[in-house]
């Protein structure tokens, strides 16, 4: 054989191995799901106004149209181009749009209702993952479920405390109802950050030996990790601002700008996960501080080009989330591995989502009438409709709570394999069915209970008083080196009767005396050479 013979063969067989390497199967499967995208992007345009319809629900459901095409085309053998997985979910997926949510929100209104979204975004949740863990615990048995174990009840409060509140913010205006919003869209997500905590929290206990001190053990776990993820990604932000503020990146390229906050961004997460630490708070509170301090230290072009790269980025994980799971919501693997019959999986289908509705009943209503009292002075009580809107709004699960799901019961042993597969199904059953047939009311609904029922030019919450108005708070009865002045109000009596005006003042003041000179933040305008700022700093030495 001649040295060009030999010279083409290893010439081909390098091309077959780039090939091989460039799966056809993986490229059909992701053409197929960008143009599912480009579709979902087009019908969300063109449904904008339509009162039943949103981007959620769109790519819910061209996602279950095109497995069930896949499925047709494989003659049911197999609905699935992509498989599931938990890896790509909650490391390429949930990252962007949970720091986006962190980066994006309104701060004021957020840490205005900061207690309310604690309250019912952790003691809540707790409540839930209790009466459902307990509830399942109760009600399976009679349905037939009879191989799951303490950690698998545990593991199904946790999953179904997990809320999905895409397609109520999609409806809800942060001009119209800012509490509404700000409450929703906080309790979303440090929800999330919960339900997570305490399914991790649950994984790592042992319950072979089963004590006294083990809700001791899962609220020291909890408290653990959600507090260090909230401050490792403080301290991010912080980094990035200082570093940021510091080298002027933006004096040679906007470009290393950018990219350093998307790494750092990304990193803080990584370094969470990689300490077994909450990923999602800790990306959250990282968009929070990144948003505060090191976007206003990077330039005007920087500022937009993060603001809507940001955005889009998350735009993009969720609509593709949403087909995600409606394509994989037809795994007929998962259907045809469980041998219960279709009364079974009604039944505990319908115990899961009737748990869901209790759990969620269970702390929404008894919350939102304690915190009433405890506000009765200021006459900012929360309506009974608005209690509703919260109540049905946490009513629909999404990704986490399938991606926690096969998490769970995906690995089982052979002899559970059967329950296990009902679990997963059972838990896409109620994914399906609350966010198609609830998200597709929750707009007519809305609109019914709250919008119709408003008072004109009458805002739901009250703007945080201006700083000279907080500063008399402080003086009411005037300055002590006034002649015939009363005493100055004390901080702790301040703190009591105005908690949230009293900690913003305090925090303003710390923060202008200390923290921004260090890291930046409103009013710090970073020196590019050629720029109106730079040439006038010029001309001031010269």
């Amino acid at each position: 054989m001649s040295t060009i013979e030999i010279e083409t063969m290893s010439h081909l067989s390098t091309l077959q191995s780039s090939s091989d390497f460039l799966s056809t199967t993986t490229i059909i499967a992701l053409t197929i799901f960008f143009s599912l995208l480009c579709a979902c992007i087009i019908i969300g345009h063109l449904l904008e106004e339509n009162r039943w319809a949103n981007e959620s629900i769109t790519a819910l459901l061209l996602g279950l149209c095109a497995g069930a095409v896949v499925l047709l085309a494989s003659k049911g053998n197999s609905s699935k181009i992509l498989v599931f997985s938990e890896d790509l979910f909650f490391l390429y997926l949930l990252p962007p749009i949970i720091f986006n949510a962190g980066f994006q929100v309104k701060k004021k209104q957020f840490f205005k209702n900061f207690t309310i979204i604690l309250m019912f975004g952790i003691f809540g949740t707790v409540i839930s993952f209790c009466l459902i863990s307990v509830g399942a615990f109760l009600l399976f048995n009679r349905i037939g479920v009879t191989s799951l174990n303490t950690q698998d009840y545990l593991a199904v409060g946790a999953i179904l405390s997990a809320t999905d509140t895409v397609c109520t913010l999609q409806v809800l205006s942060q001009d119209e109802t800012p509490f509404l919003y700000s409450v929703i869209f906080g309790e979303g997500v440090v929800n999330d950050a919960t339900s997570i905590v305490l399914f991790n929290a649950v994984q790592s206990l042992d319950f072979n030996n089963i004590d006294a001190m083990i809700s001791l053990k899962l609220l020291g776990t909890f408290l653990y990790l959600f507090f260090t993820s909230t401050i490792l990604g403080v301290v991010a932000g912080l980094l990035s601002a200082f570093i940021i503020k510091t080298l002027y990146f933006g004096r040679h390229s906007t470009d290393r700008e950018v990219a350093l906050m998307m790494i750092m961004a990304y990193l803080s997460y990584m370094l969470a996960e990689l300490l077994n630490l909450s990923g999602i708070l800790t990306v959250f509170f990282c968009g929070i501080v990144m948003s505060h301090y090191t976007w206003h230290n990077v330039t005007q072009s920087s500022r937009i080009t993060t603001k809507h790269a940001f955005a889009t980025m998350s735009f993009i994980a969720e609509t593709f989330i949403f087909l995600y799971v409606g394509m994989d919501a037809l795994d007929i693997d998962k259907w045809k591995a469980s041998s219960a019959s279709a009364g079974t999986f009604i039944a505990v289908s319908s115990t899961l989502f009737a748990l869901v509705l209790v759990g969620r009943a269970a702390f929404v209503y008894p919350l939102a009438n304690f915190i009433n009292c405890i506000r009765k002075r200021d006459g900012s009580n929360i309506a009974f409709r608005k209690q509703f809107i919260m109540w049905w709004a946490g009513l629909m699960r999404g990704a986490v709570t399938i991606a926690l799901s096969y998490n769970q019961f995906s690995n089982s042993d052979d002899e559970d394999t059967q329950d296990s597969a009902l679990m997963i199904t059972s838990t896409i059953i109620v994914v399906l069915f609350s966010t198609v047939v609830f998200g597709s009311i929750t707009k007519p609904l809305i609109e019914a209970v709250l919008l119709r029922h408003a008072k004109p030019n009458v805002s739901d919450a009250t703007d945080i008083p201006s700083l000279d108005d907080l500063r008399l708070m402080f003086i009411e009865n005037g300055e002590p080196s006034d002649m015939g002045a009363g005493p100055r109000r004390s901080s702790l009596r301040l703190l009591l009767t105005h908690p949230t005006w009293t900690v913003h003042y305090l925090w303003r003041k710390f923060d202008d005396r200390f923290m921004r000179p260090v890291f930046g933040g409103r009013g710090f305008v970073p020196f590019v050479p050629g720029s109106p700022t730079g040439a006038s700093d010029e001309a001031s030495r010269t």
